[in-house]
């Protein structure tokens, strides 16, 4: 298939690219730069301009293609809710131009939308629709979306990580570099979901190669690592001390990153390994975060 790919040169999207490739698909990556053009075509890609900005630019891009893989995304955190706008704004165009067809579009949302209750193993036959979480946006314009003829399925990411970079934790990692400390809330027992990038990137192609319109997928190889043990080995990896806030400290310790720092977010991948076949090899985040160089770690 000729796979329109958003985010194509980003930290998840450059190692689809290689996973669509070598499974015989033809890629057309989104890029908003000269430099993006040129990774995409050294990769062999094909290259297609626009911006998350720009609805229509990425409609153009999805209506010459076979199927849609929506990776993109506006990671100012600052600036979340409004993001998570933007993106139901292009869901809502991309598939606009693929209604009526069978045309695969896969996008992409969180794990947490598949708890139904704080703190419970979120799965992938939940949608919790009221989540307070503006990222829910994204299921439900795709569940709108499915409602007007489009084959949509999603993939549910949680914290994704190399040795480079690690979702939300990278961030983390610069505040405790500012700060002087690597801080965790209370006993730090709450957890959060994570895989290694490889494994996602995985997963989004034999999401696409098996795809089932309305599925949802997660791309969960560790259900929840607590985040004391987090924090401890940022603690190690920066040579800071590692301290318990409580919740009221936390408010000005972490500021915008306070909102997600105190969730629990255990996830489960058992639906998504048995149908698609996906067994996660790559390392563990805690091995990742062991491994990294955190002289030039940043959150970028």
């Amino acid at each position: 298939m000729r796979v329109f790919l958003t985010g194509a040169t980003g930290f998840i999207g450059s190692r689809i690219v290689h996973e669509l490739i070598d499974a015989g698909h033809q890629v057309l990556g989104l890029t908003r730069s000269d430099a993006g053009a040129r990774w995409l075509a050294q990769a062999g890609a094909g290259m297609h301009r626009g911006t998350l900005e720009d609805p229509d630019s990425l409609a153009r891009g999805a209506s010459a293609a076979d199927a849609v893989i929506h990776t993109a995304f506006d990671h100012d955190f600052s600036r979340f809710a409004e993001n998570c706008e933007k993106d139901r704004r292009v869901i809502e165009a991309m598939a606009g131009v693929l209604a009526g067809s069978d045309r695969p579009l896969i996008i992409t949302s969180g794990t947490g939308m598949g708890s139904a209750a704080p703190g419970a193993t979120a799965t992938e036959d939940v949608f919790d629709r009221n989540n307070p979480n503006p990222r829910r946006l994204s299921e439900l314009t795709g569940e709108n979306m499915a409602g007007r003829g489009v084959s949509v399925a999603v993939v549910r990411l949680p914290q994704v990580h190399d040795t480079v970079r690690q979702g939300l934790i990278s961030p983390l990692i610069a505040l405790a570099r500012e700060k002087g400390v690597s801080a965790y809330i209370d006993g730090g027992t709450n957890r959060w979901p994570a895989a290694h990038v490889h494994d996602v990137a995985r997963l989004y192609r034999l999401a696409l190669d098996k795809h089932a319109a309305g599925a949802r997928w997660h791309a969960v190889a560790e259900e929840g690592v607590p985040a004391r043990d987090i924090a401890e080995a940022i603690g190690a990896g920066l040579g800071v001390p590692v301290k318990s806030l409580s919740t009221d400290e936390a408010t000005a310790h972490f500021g915008w990153l306070g909102a997600f720092v105190a969730m629990d977010l255990p996830a489960s991948s058992t639906l998504t390994r048995d149908r698609l076949g996906w067994t996660p090899t790559g390392p563990g985040l805690m091995q990742d975060l062991r491994n990294m160089d955190y002289g030039t770690a940043n959150s970028g």
